[in-house]
C-alpha cells in the first residue's frame, strides 16, 4: 500500500484493510470445545489521533505516526467472564441492533461515553468464532474523524478506558509471547505490554491475537524477540 507519510496514510491502510476478506483465513482453531452454538458479538477497534500523549517510540513505518492510536479498556476485576483483560469496547448483538456494525458503536458509547457521531466506520471484518466465550465475533474498523472524552462509565464493566499509542504496540520493548498454563494445557500466544498515563497494561488473548494480525497485514509490526516470555498466572 502506498500513501502519504503520517497519519492520512494510516487511514487509507485501514480502509484497505477492512476490505481484506481473507484478514483472519487461518485463525487458530480450537478444537478443546467441540460444538459450540456461537451468539452474535461485535467489538470496535476505533483508531483515530492521540490528542496530548504521543509516543515516545519512533515507529519504523512511516504511516505509525507518533500521535496515531486506539481505543483500549480494561474489564472490571469483578466480572466473572474475561475479568481484568484489556479488550476492545464491544458485546452482545442485541434484538434491537441493526446488525454488528449498531452493535458495535451501541457498546462503545456505553462503555466509554464516545460520541459515535465522530465515528467513521471504515467496515466489518471477518467474523471470528471464540468458541470460549460461544460468541461469534465482529470486529468494526473505525476512524476517529472527530475525537470526543472518553471514561469509565459503569465501574461494574470497566477499570479503565485509555487511548494506547499505536507506536507503543509496535515498539519491540513492549512486545512479548504470553503463556497460559491450565491442568496440563499450554497455551502461547501474543501479548503488548504498553504504559499508558503510567500503568502497564497487559494485551493478550483476542485482543492481542486481532491487533497482531492487523499489525502484520498492515505492516506496520517491527520485529520483536518471541523468546521473550510473559507467564499469565492462573
Amino acid at each position: 500500500m502506498t500513501a502519504p507519510a503520517g497519519v492520512g496514510a494510516a487511514r487509507v491502510e485501514l480502509e484497505a484493510l477492512a476490505r481484506d476478506a481473507e484478514l483472519f483465513a487461518d485463525w487458530p482453531n480450537d478444537e478443546r470445545f467441540g460444538d459450540v452454538e456461537f451468539r452474535d458479538a461485535a467489538v470496535l477497534i476505533l483508531f483515530g489521533v492521540l490528542d496530548d500523549l504521543p509516543s515516545d517510540h519512533a515507529a519504523q513505518d512511516r504511516a505509525v505516526s507518533r500521535d496515531l492510536d486506539v481505543l483500549l479498556l480494561a474489564r472490571a476485576e469483578t466480572l466473572r467472564s474475561h475479568a481484568g483483560q484489556v479488550a476492545f469496547p464491544g458485546g452482545r448483538v442485541d434484538p434491537g441492533d441493526r446488525g454488528p456494525v449498531d452493535a458495535a458503536l451501541r457498546e462503545a458509547r456505553e462503555e466509554t461515553g464516545l460520541d459515535t457521531d465522530g465515528v467513521e466506520v471504515l467496515g466489518a471484518l471477518p467474523s471470528i468464532p471464540v468458541p470460549y466465550s460461544g460468541h461469534l465475533v465482529t470486529p468494526v474498523l473505525g476512524w476517529w474523524r472527530a475525537p470526543s472524552p472518553v471514561g469509565v462509565v459503569d465501574v461494574a464493566e470497566s477499570s479503565a478506558v485509555f487511548r494506547t499509542p499505536v507506536a507503543d504496540l509496535v515498539d519491540p520493548a513492549n512486545r512479548y509471547t504470553t503463556v497460559a498454563r491450565r491442568d496440563g494445557d499450554e497455551w502461547r500466544g501474543p501479548g503488548f505490554v504498553p504504559t499508558v498515563g503510567g500503568r502497564r497494561h497487559l494485551v493478550w488473548g483476542f485482543t492481542a491475537l486481532v491487533l497482531d494480525r492487523m499489525l502484520d497485514r498492515l505492516g506496520w509490526a517491527e520485529p520483536w524477540d518471541r523468546a521473550q516470555e510473559y507467564e499469565l498466572t492462573p
